[in-house]
């Protein structure tokens, strides 16, 4: 049987697109030259390493071991506390924490890098650190300071990990309907009970303790969302002087038997009369848990894009090696990898691959930048959910095409490429379905300001158009037409949709259409801007020559997707 291949990091690309895709050196802009993109480099190479040498070995024995639940306690494969260990003390925890909280505040291009390789490595030991880094920034936003010195610390350091608790049996999407209650006590505390479901890394056996947050509701709330109270709930309560107490009141019913990303213990924990504590003000619980909520779904953007890579890694590496069939005007002898479709499917793999990176590295840095630029705030909340449903989307796509690549043997677990198509397949699950992203986008961004925002995207797109037509070179006259036949078809859909205000069945039933399509359209644009950026180049190289294939193939065979989107757009729901 085929082994998986070993990781390779993409260090070439974030490199360039640091450096040159979104103009000089964005690291240098986003810290105000505190940092360089020689600097993000030297950091996205050592977790490179790290994420190829520690993590990546133990991806298989996550899948086929898995996690147990013995005694009331998940246990991990072996490796994985280790792991965990090695991850903390190399300071990878901290390194994602905003600088407010106690961490190093890196760019958000950077992390997104990050995000990526832990996951391309391993994502289930991923979502450990994607989980606990999402409940650092909801509590160094609402957090009291009683509340950030007990728990905060010890999450920054790495030394304890977070959970997010929404869900129960019946209140899925609608958090509305959660039923978990918290009760409160004399000395400040509250009585939470309730059961949830489907709590990543919910409980398990690599470091000292366990930080819930969780959604409830208290007594006397109103129905519905604005009912809901967020808390903080320890697996083991602390003592005082900080040193850990008795188990809280919280019992791991079962781990959840799941398709994929078997090493991420997914758990149904029982609250009975657990301790917890309130973050925040009553009643604004939503409010809080979005901000955990708004990061796990980039995140899942960054997690997508890892999984896809990894699977297109192990395909081409299969791809060289194996011989099979005569190749068309090829030696005899000529791997796989040289006839035509498999050619293809490689081409279309790495194409949708650079181009979710590309915008992964752009949302990141429109995030920062949202801090401090209202226009640039709206357009980084706009791009979230686009990031969160057209990559995870087309992830499962780029997987499946993995597979193909290897023909029957892609059918066999012991290759491990299958592992890939399980474990991304609910990345359009949770943290939010794709039609929740498009309900999203459709509802709050595109229909309330009139497609204002989704305009100025349009204008931005224009810009690149006209820098490509400048160029004068055939490949640049290429991307030009095809994308500026693309954004017109975009600009229609979008009036279509617009249309639709007084019947909106009518836009919702259309809503994941119109968020894939500008997913498709924004992954051109992220392939014009690095035939833009290789334009500048007076030597051009091999990775510029690859490049410009990439976006060559991206706008010839992708990029016509968006002409049927608009079609289906346009059609509304269908009785």
């Amino acid at each position: 049987m085929a082994e998986a291949s070993r990781y390779i990091p993409p260090i070439d690309d974030y490199a360039f697109l640091l450096r040159e895709e979104f103009g000089l050196d964005l690291v240098a802009r986003a810290t105000g030259g505190e940092l360089s993109a020689d600097d993000a480099e030297e950091i996205l190479t050592a977790a490179g390493e790290f994420a190829a040498s520690v993590l990546a070995p133990l991806q298989t024995a996550g899948d086929r071991v898995g996690a147990r639940l013995e005694d009331g306690q998940v246990h991990l494969p072996a490796g994985f506390a280790e792991a965990y260990r090695a991850f903390v003390d190399a300071g990878w925890i901290t390194a994602d924490a905003p600088v407010s909280a106690g961490g190093d505040g890196l760019p958000g291009a950077v992390r997104a890098g990050l995000s990526e390789m832990w996951n391309a490595s391993n994502a289930a030991f991923a979502l450990c650190w994607l989980l606990t880094a999402g409940q650092i920034h909801a509590l160094d936003a609402a957090a009291s300071d009683a509340l950030r010195e007990t728990f905060l610390t010890k999450l920054v350091s790495g030394e304890w990990t977070g959970t997010m608790n929404l869900t129960e049996p019946q209140a899925g999407t609608d958090l509305g309907a959660i039923r978990s209650i918290a009760t409160p006590r004399d000395d400040g505390s509250w009585g939470i009970r309730g059961q949830k479901i489907f709590i990543t890394w919910g409980d398990h056996d690599i470091a000292d303790n366990i930080v819930h947050l969780v959604l409830a509701r208290t007594p006397d709330a109103p129905e519905g969302a604005r009912g809901l109270s967020l808390f903080v709930a320890p697996k083991f309560l602390v003592n005082d002087d900080g040193t850990l107490g008795e188990r809280n009141a919280i019992t791991t019913v079962a781990v959840e038997h799941k398709l994929g990303i078997h090493g991420s213990p997914t758990c149904v924990l029982a609250y009975e009369d657990a301790t917890g504590y309130l973050v925040g003000e009553v009643g604004g619980g939503l409010a809080g848990m979005f901000v955990m909520m708004n990061a796990a779904r980039a995140g899942m953007g960054f997690q997508a894009t890892g999984i896809a890579d990894r699977a297109y890694q192990d395909a081409a590496a299969y791809a060289q090696q194996r011989l099979q069939g005569r190749v068309l005007d090829r030696p005899t002898g000529a791997p796989i990898a040289e006839h035509p479709d498999v050619r293809r499917l490689l081409l279309s793999m790495s194409s949708k691959i650079f181009a979710m990176r590309a915008l992964g590295v752009y949302v990141g840095d429109l995030l920062d930048r949202a801090e401090n630029d209202p226009a640039e705030a709206k357009l980084a909340e706009f791009f979230v959910p686009i990031l969160k449903g057209w990559t995870t989307e087309d992830a499962i796509i780029v997987t499946s095409e993995a597979i193909q690549v290897y023909g029957g043997m892609g059918f066999i677990e012991e290759t491990g490429i299958a592992q890939h198509y399980r474990d991304v397949r609910i990345t359009t699950i949770y943290e939010g379905t794709t039609a929740i992203q498009s309900n999203d986008l459709v509802g709050r961004k595109v229909l309330r300001d009139q497609g204002a925002v989704v305009g100025e995207l349009f204008a931005r797109i224009d810009e690149t158009i006209a820098a490509l037509r400048a160029l004068g070179t055939p490949a640049a006259e290429r991307a030009a037409d095809r994308l500026g036949r693309a954004v017109e078809a975009s600009r229609r859909a979008t009036a279509d949709l617009l249309a639709f205000a007084e019947s909106q069945r009518d836009a919702y039933a259309v809503s994941v259409p119109y968020l894939l399509l500008l997913g498709t359209l924004a992954g051109g644009w992220m392939h014009a801007l690095a035939v833009v950026a290789v334009a500048a180049h007076a030597e051009p190289s091999a990775a510029d020559a690859a490049r410009l294939t990439a976006a060559d193939f991206y706008a010839a065979h992708h990029l016509p997707r968006v002409h049927a989107l608009a079609e289906t757009v346009a059609g509304g729901e269908i009785d």
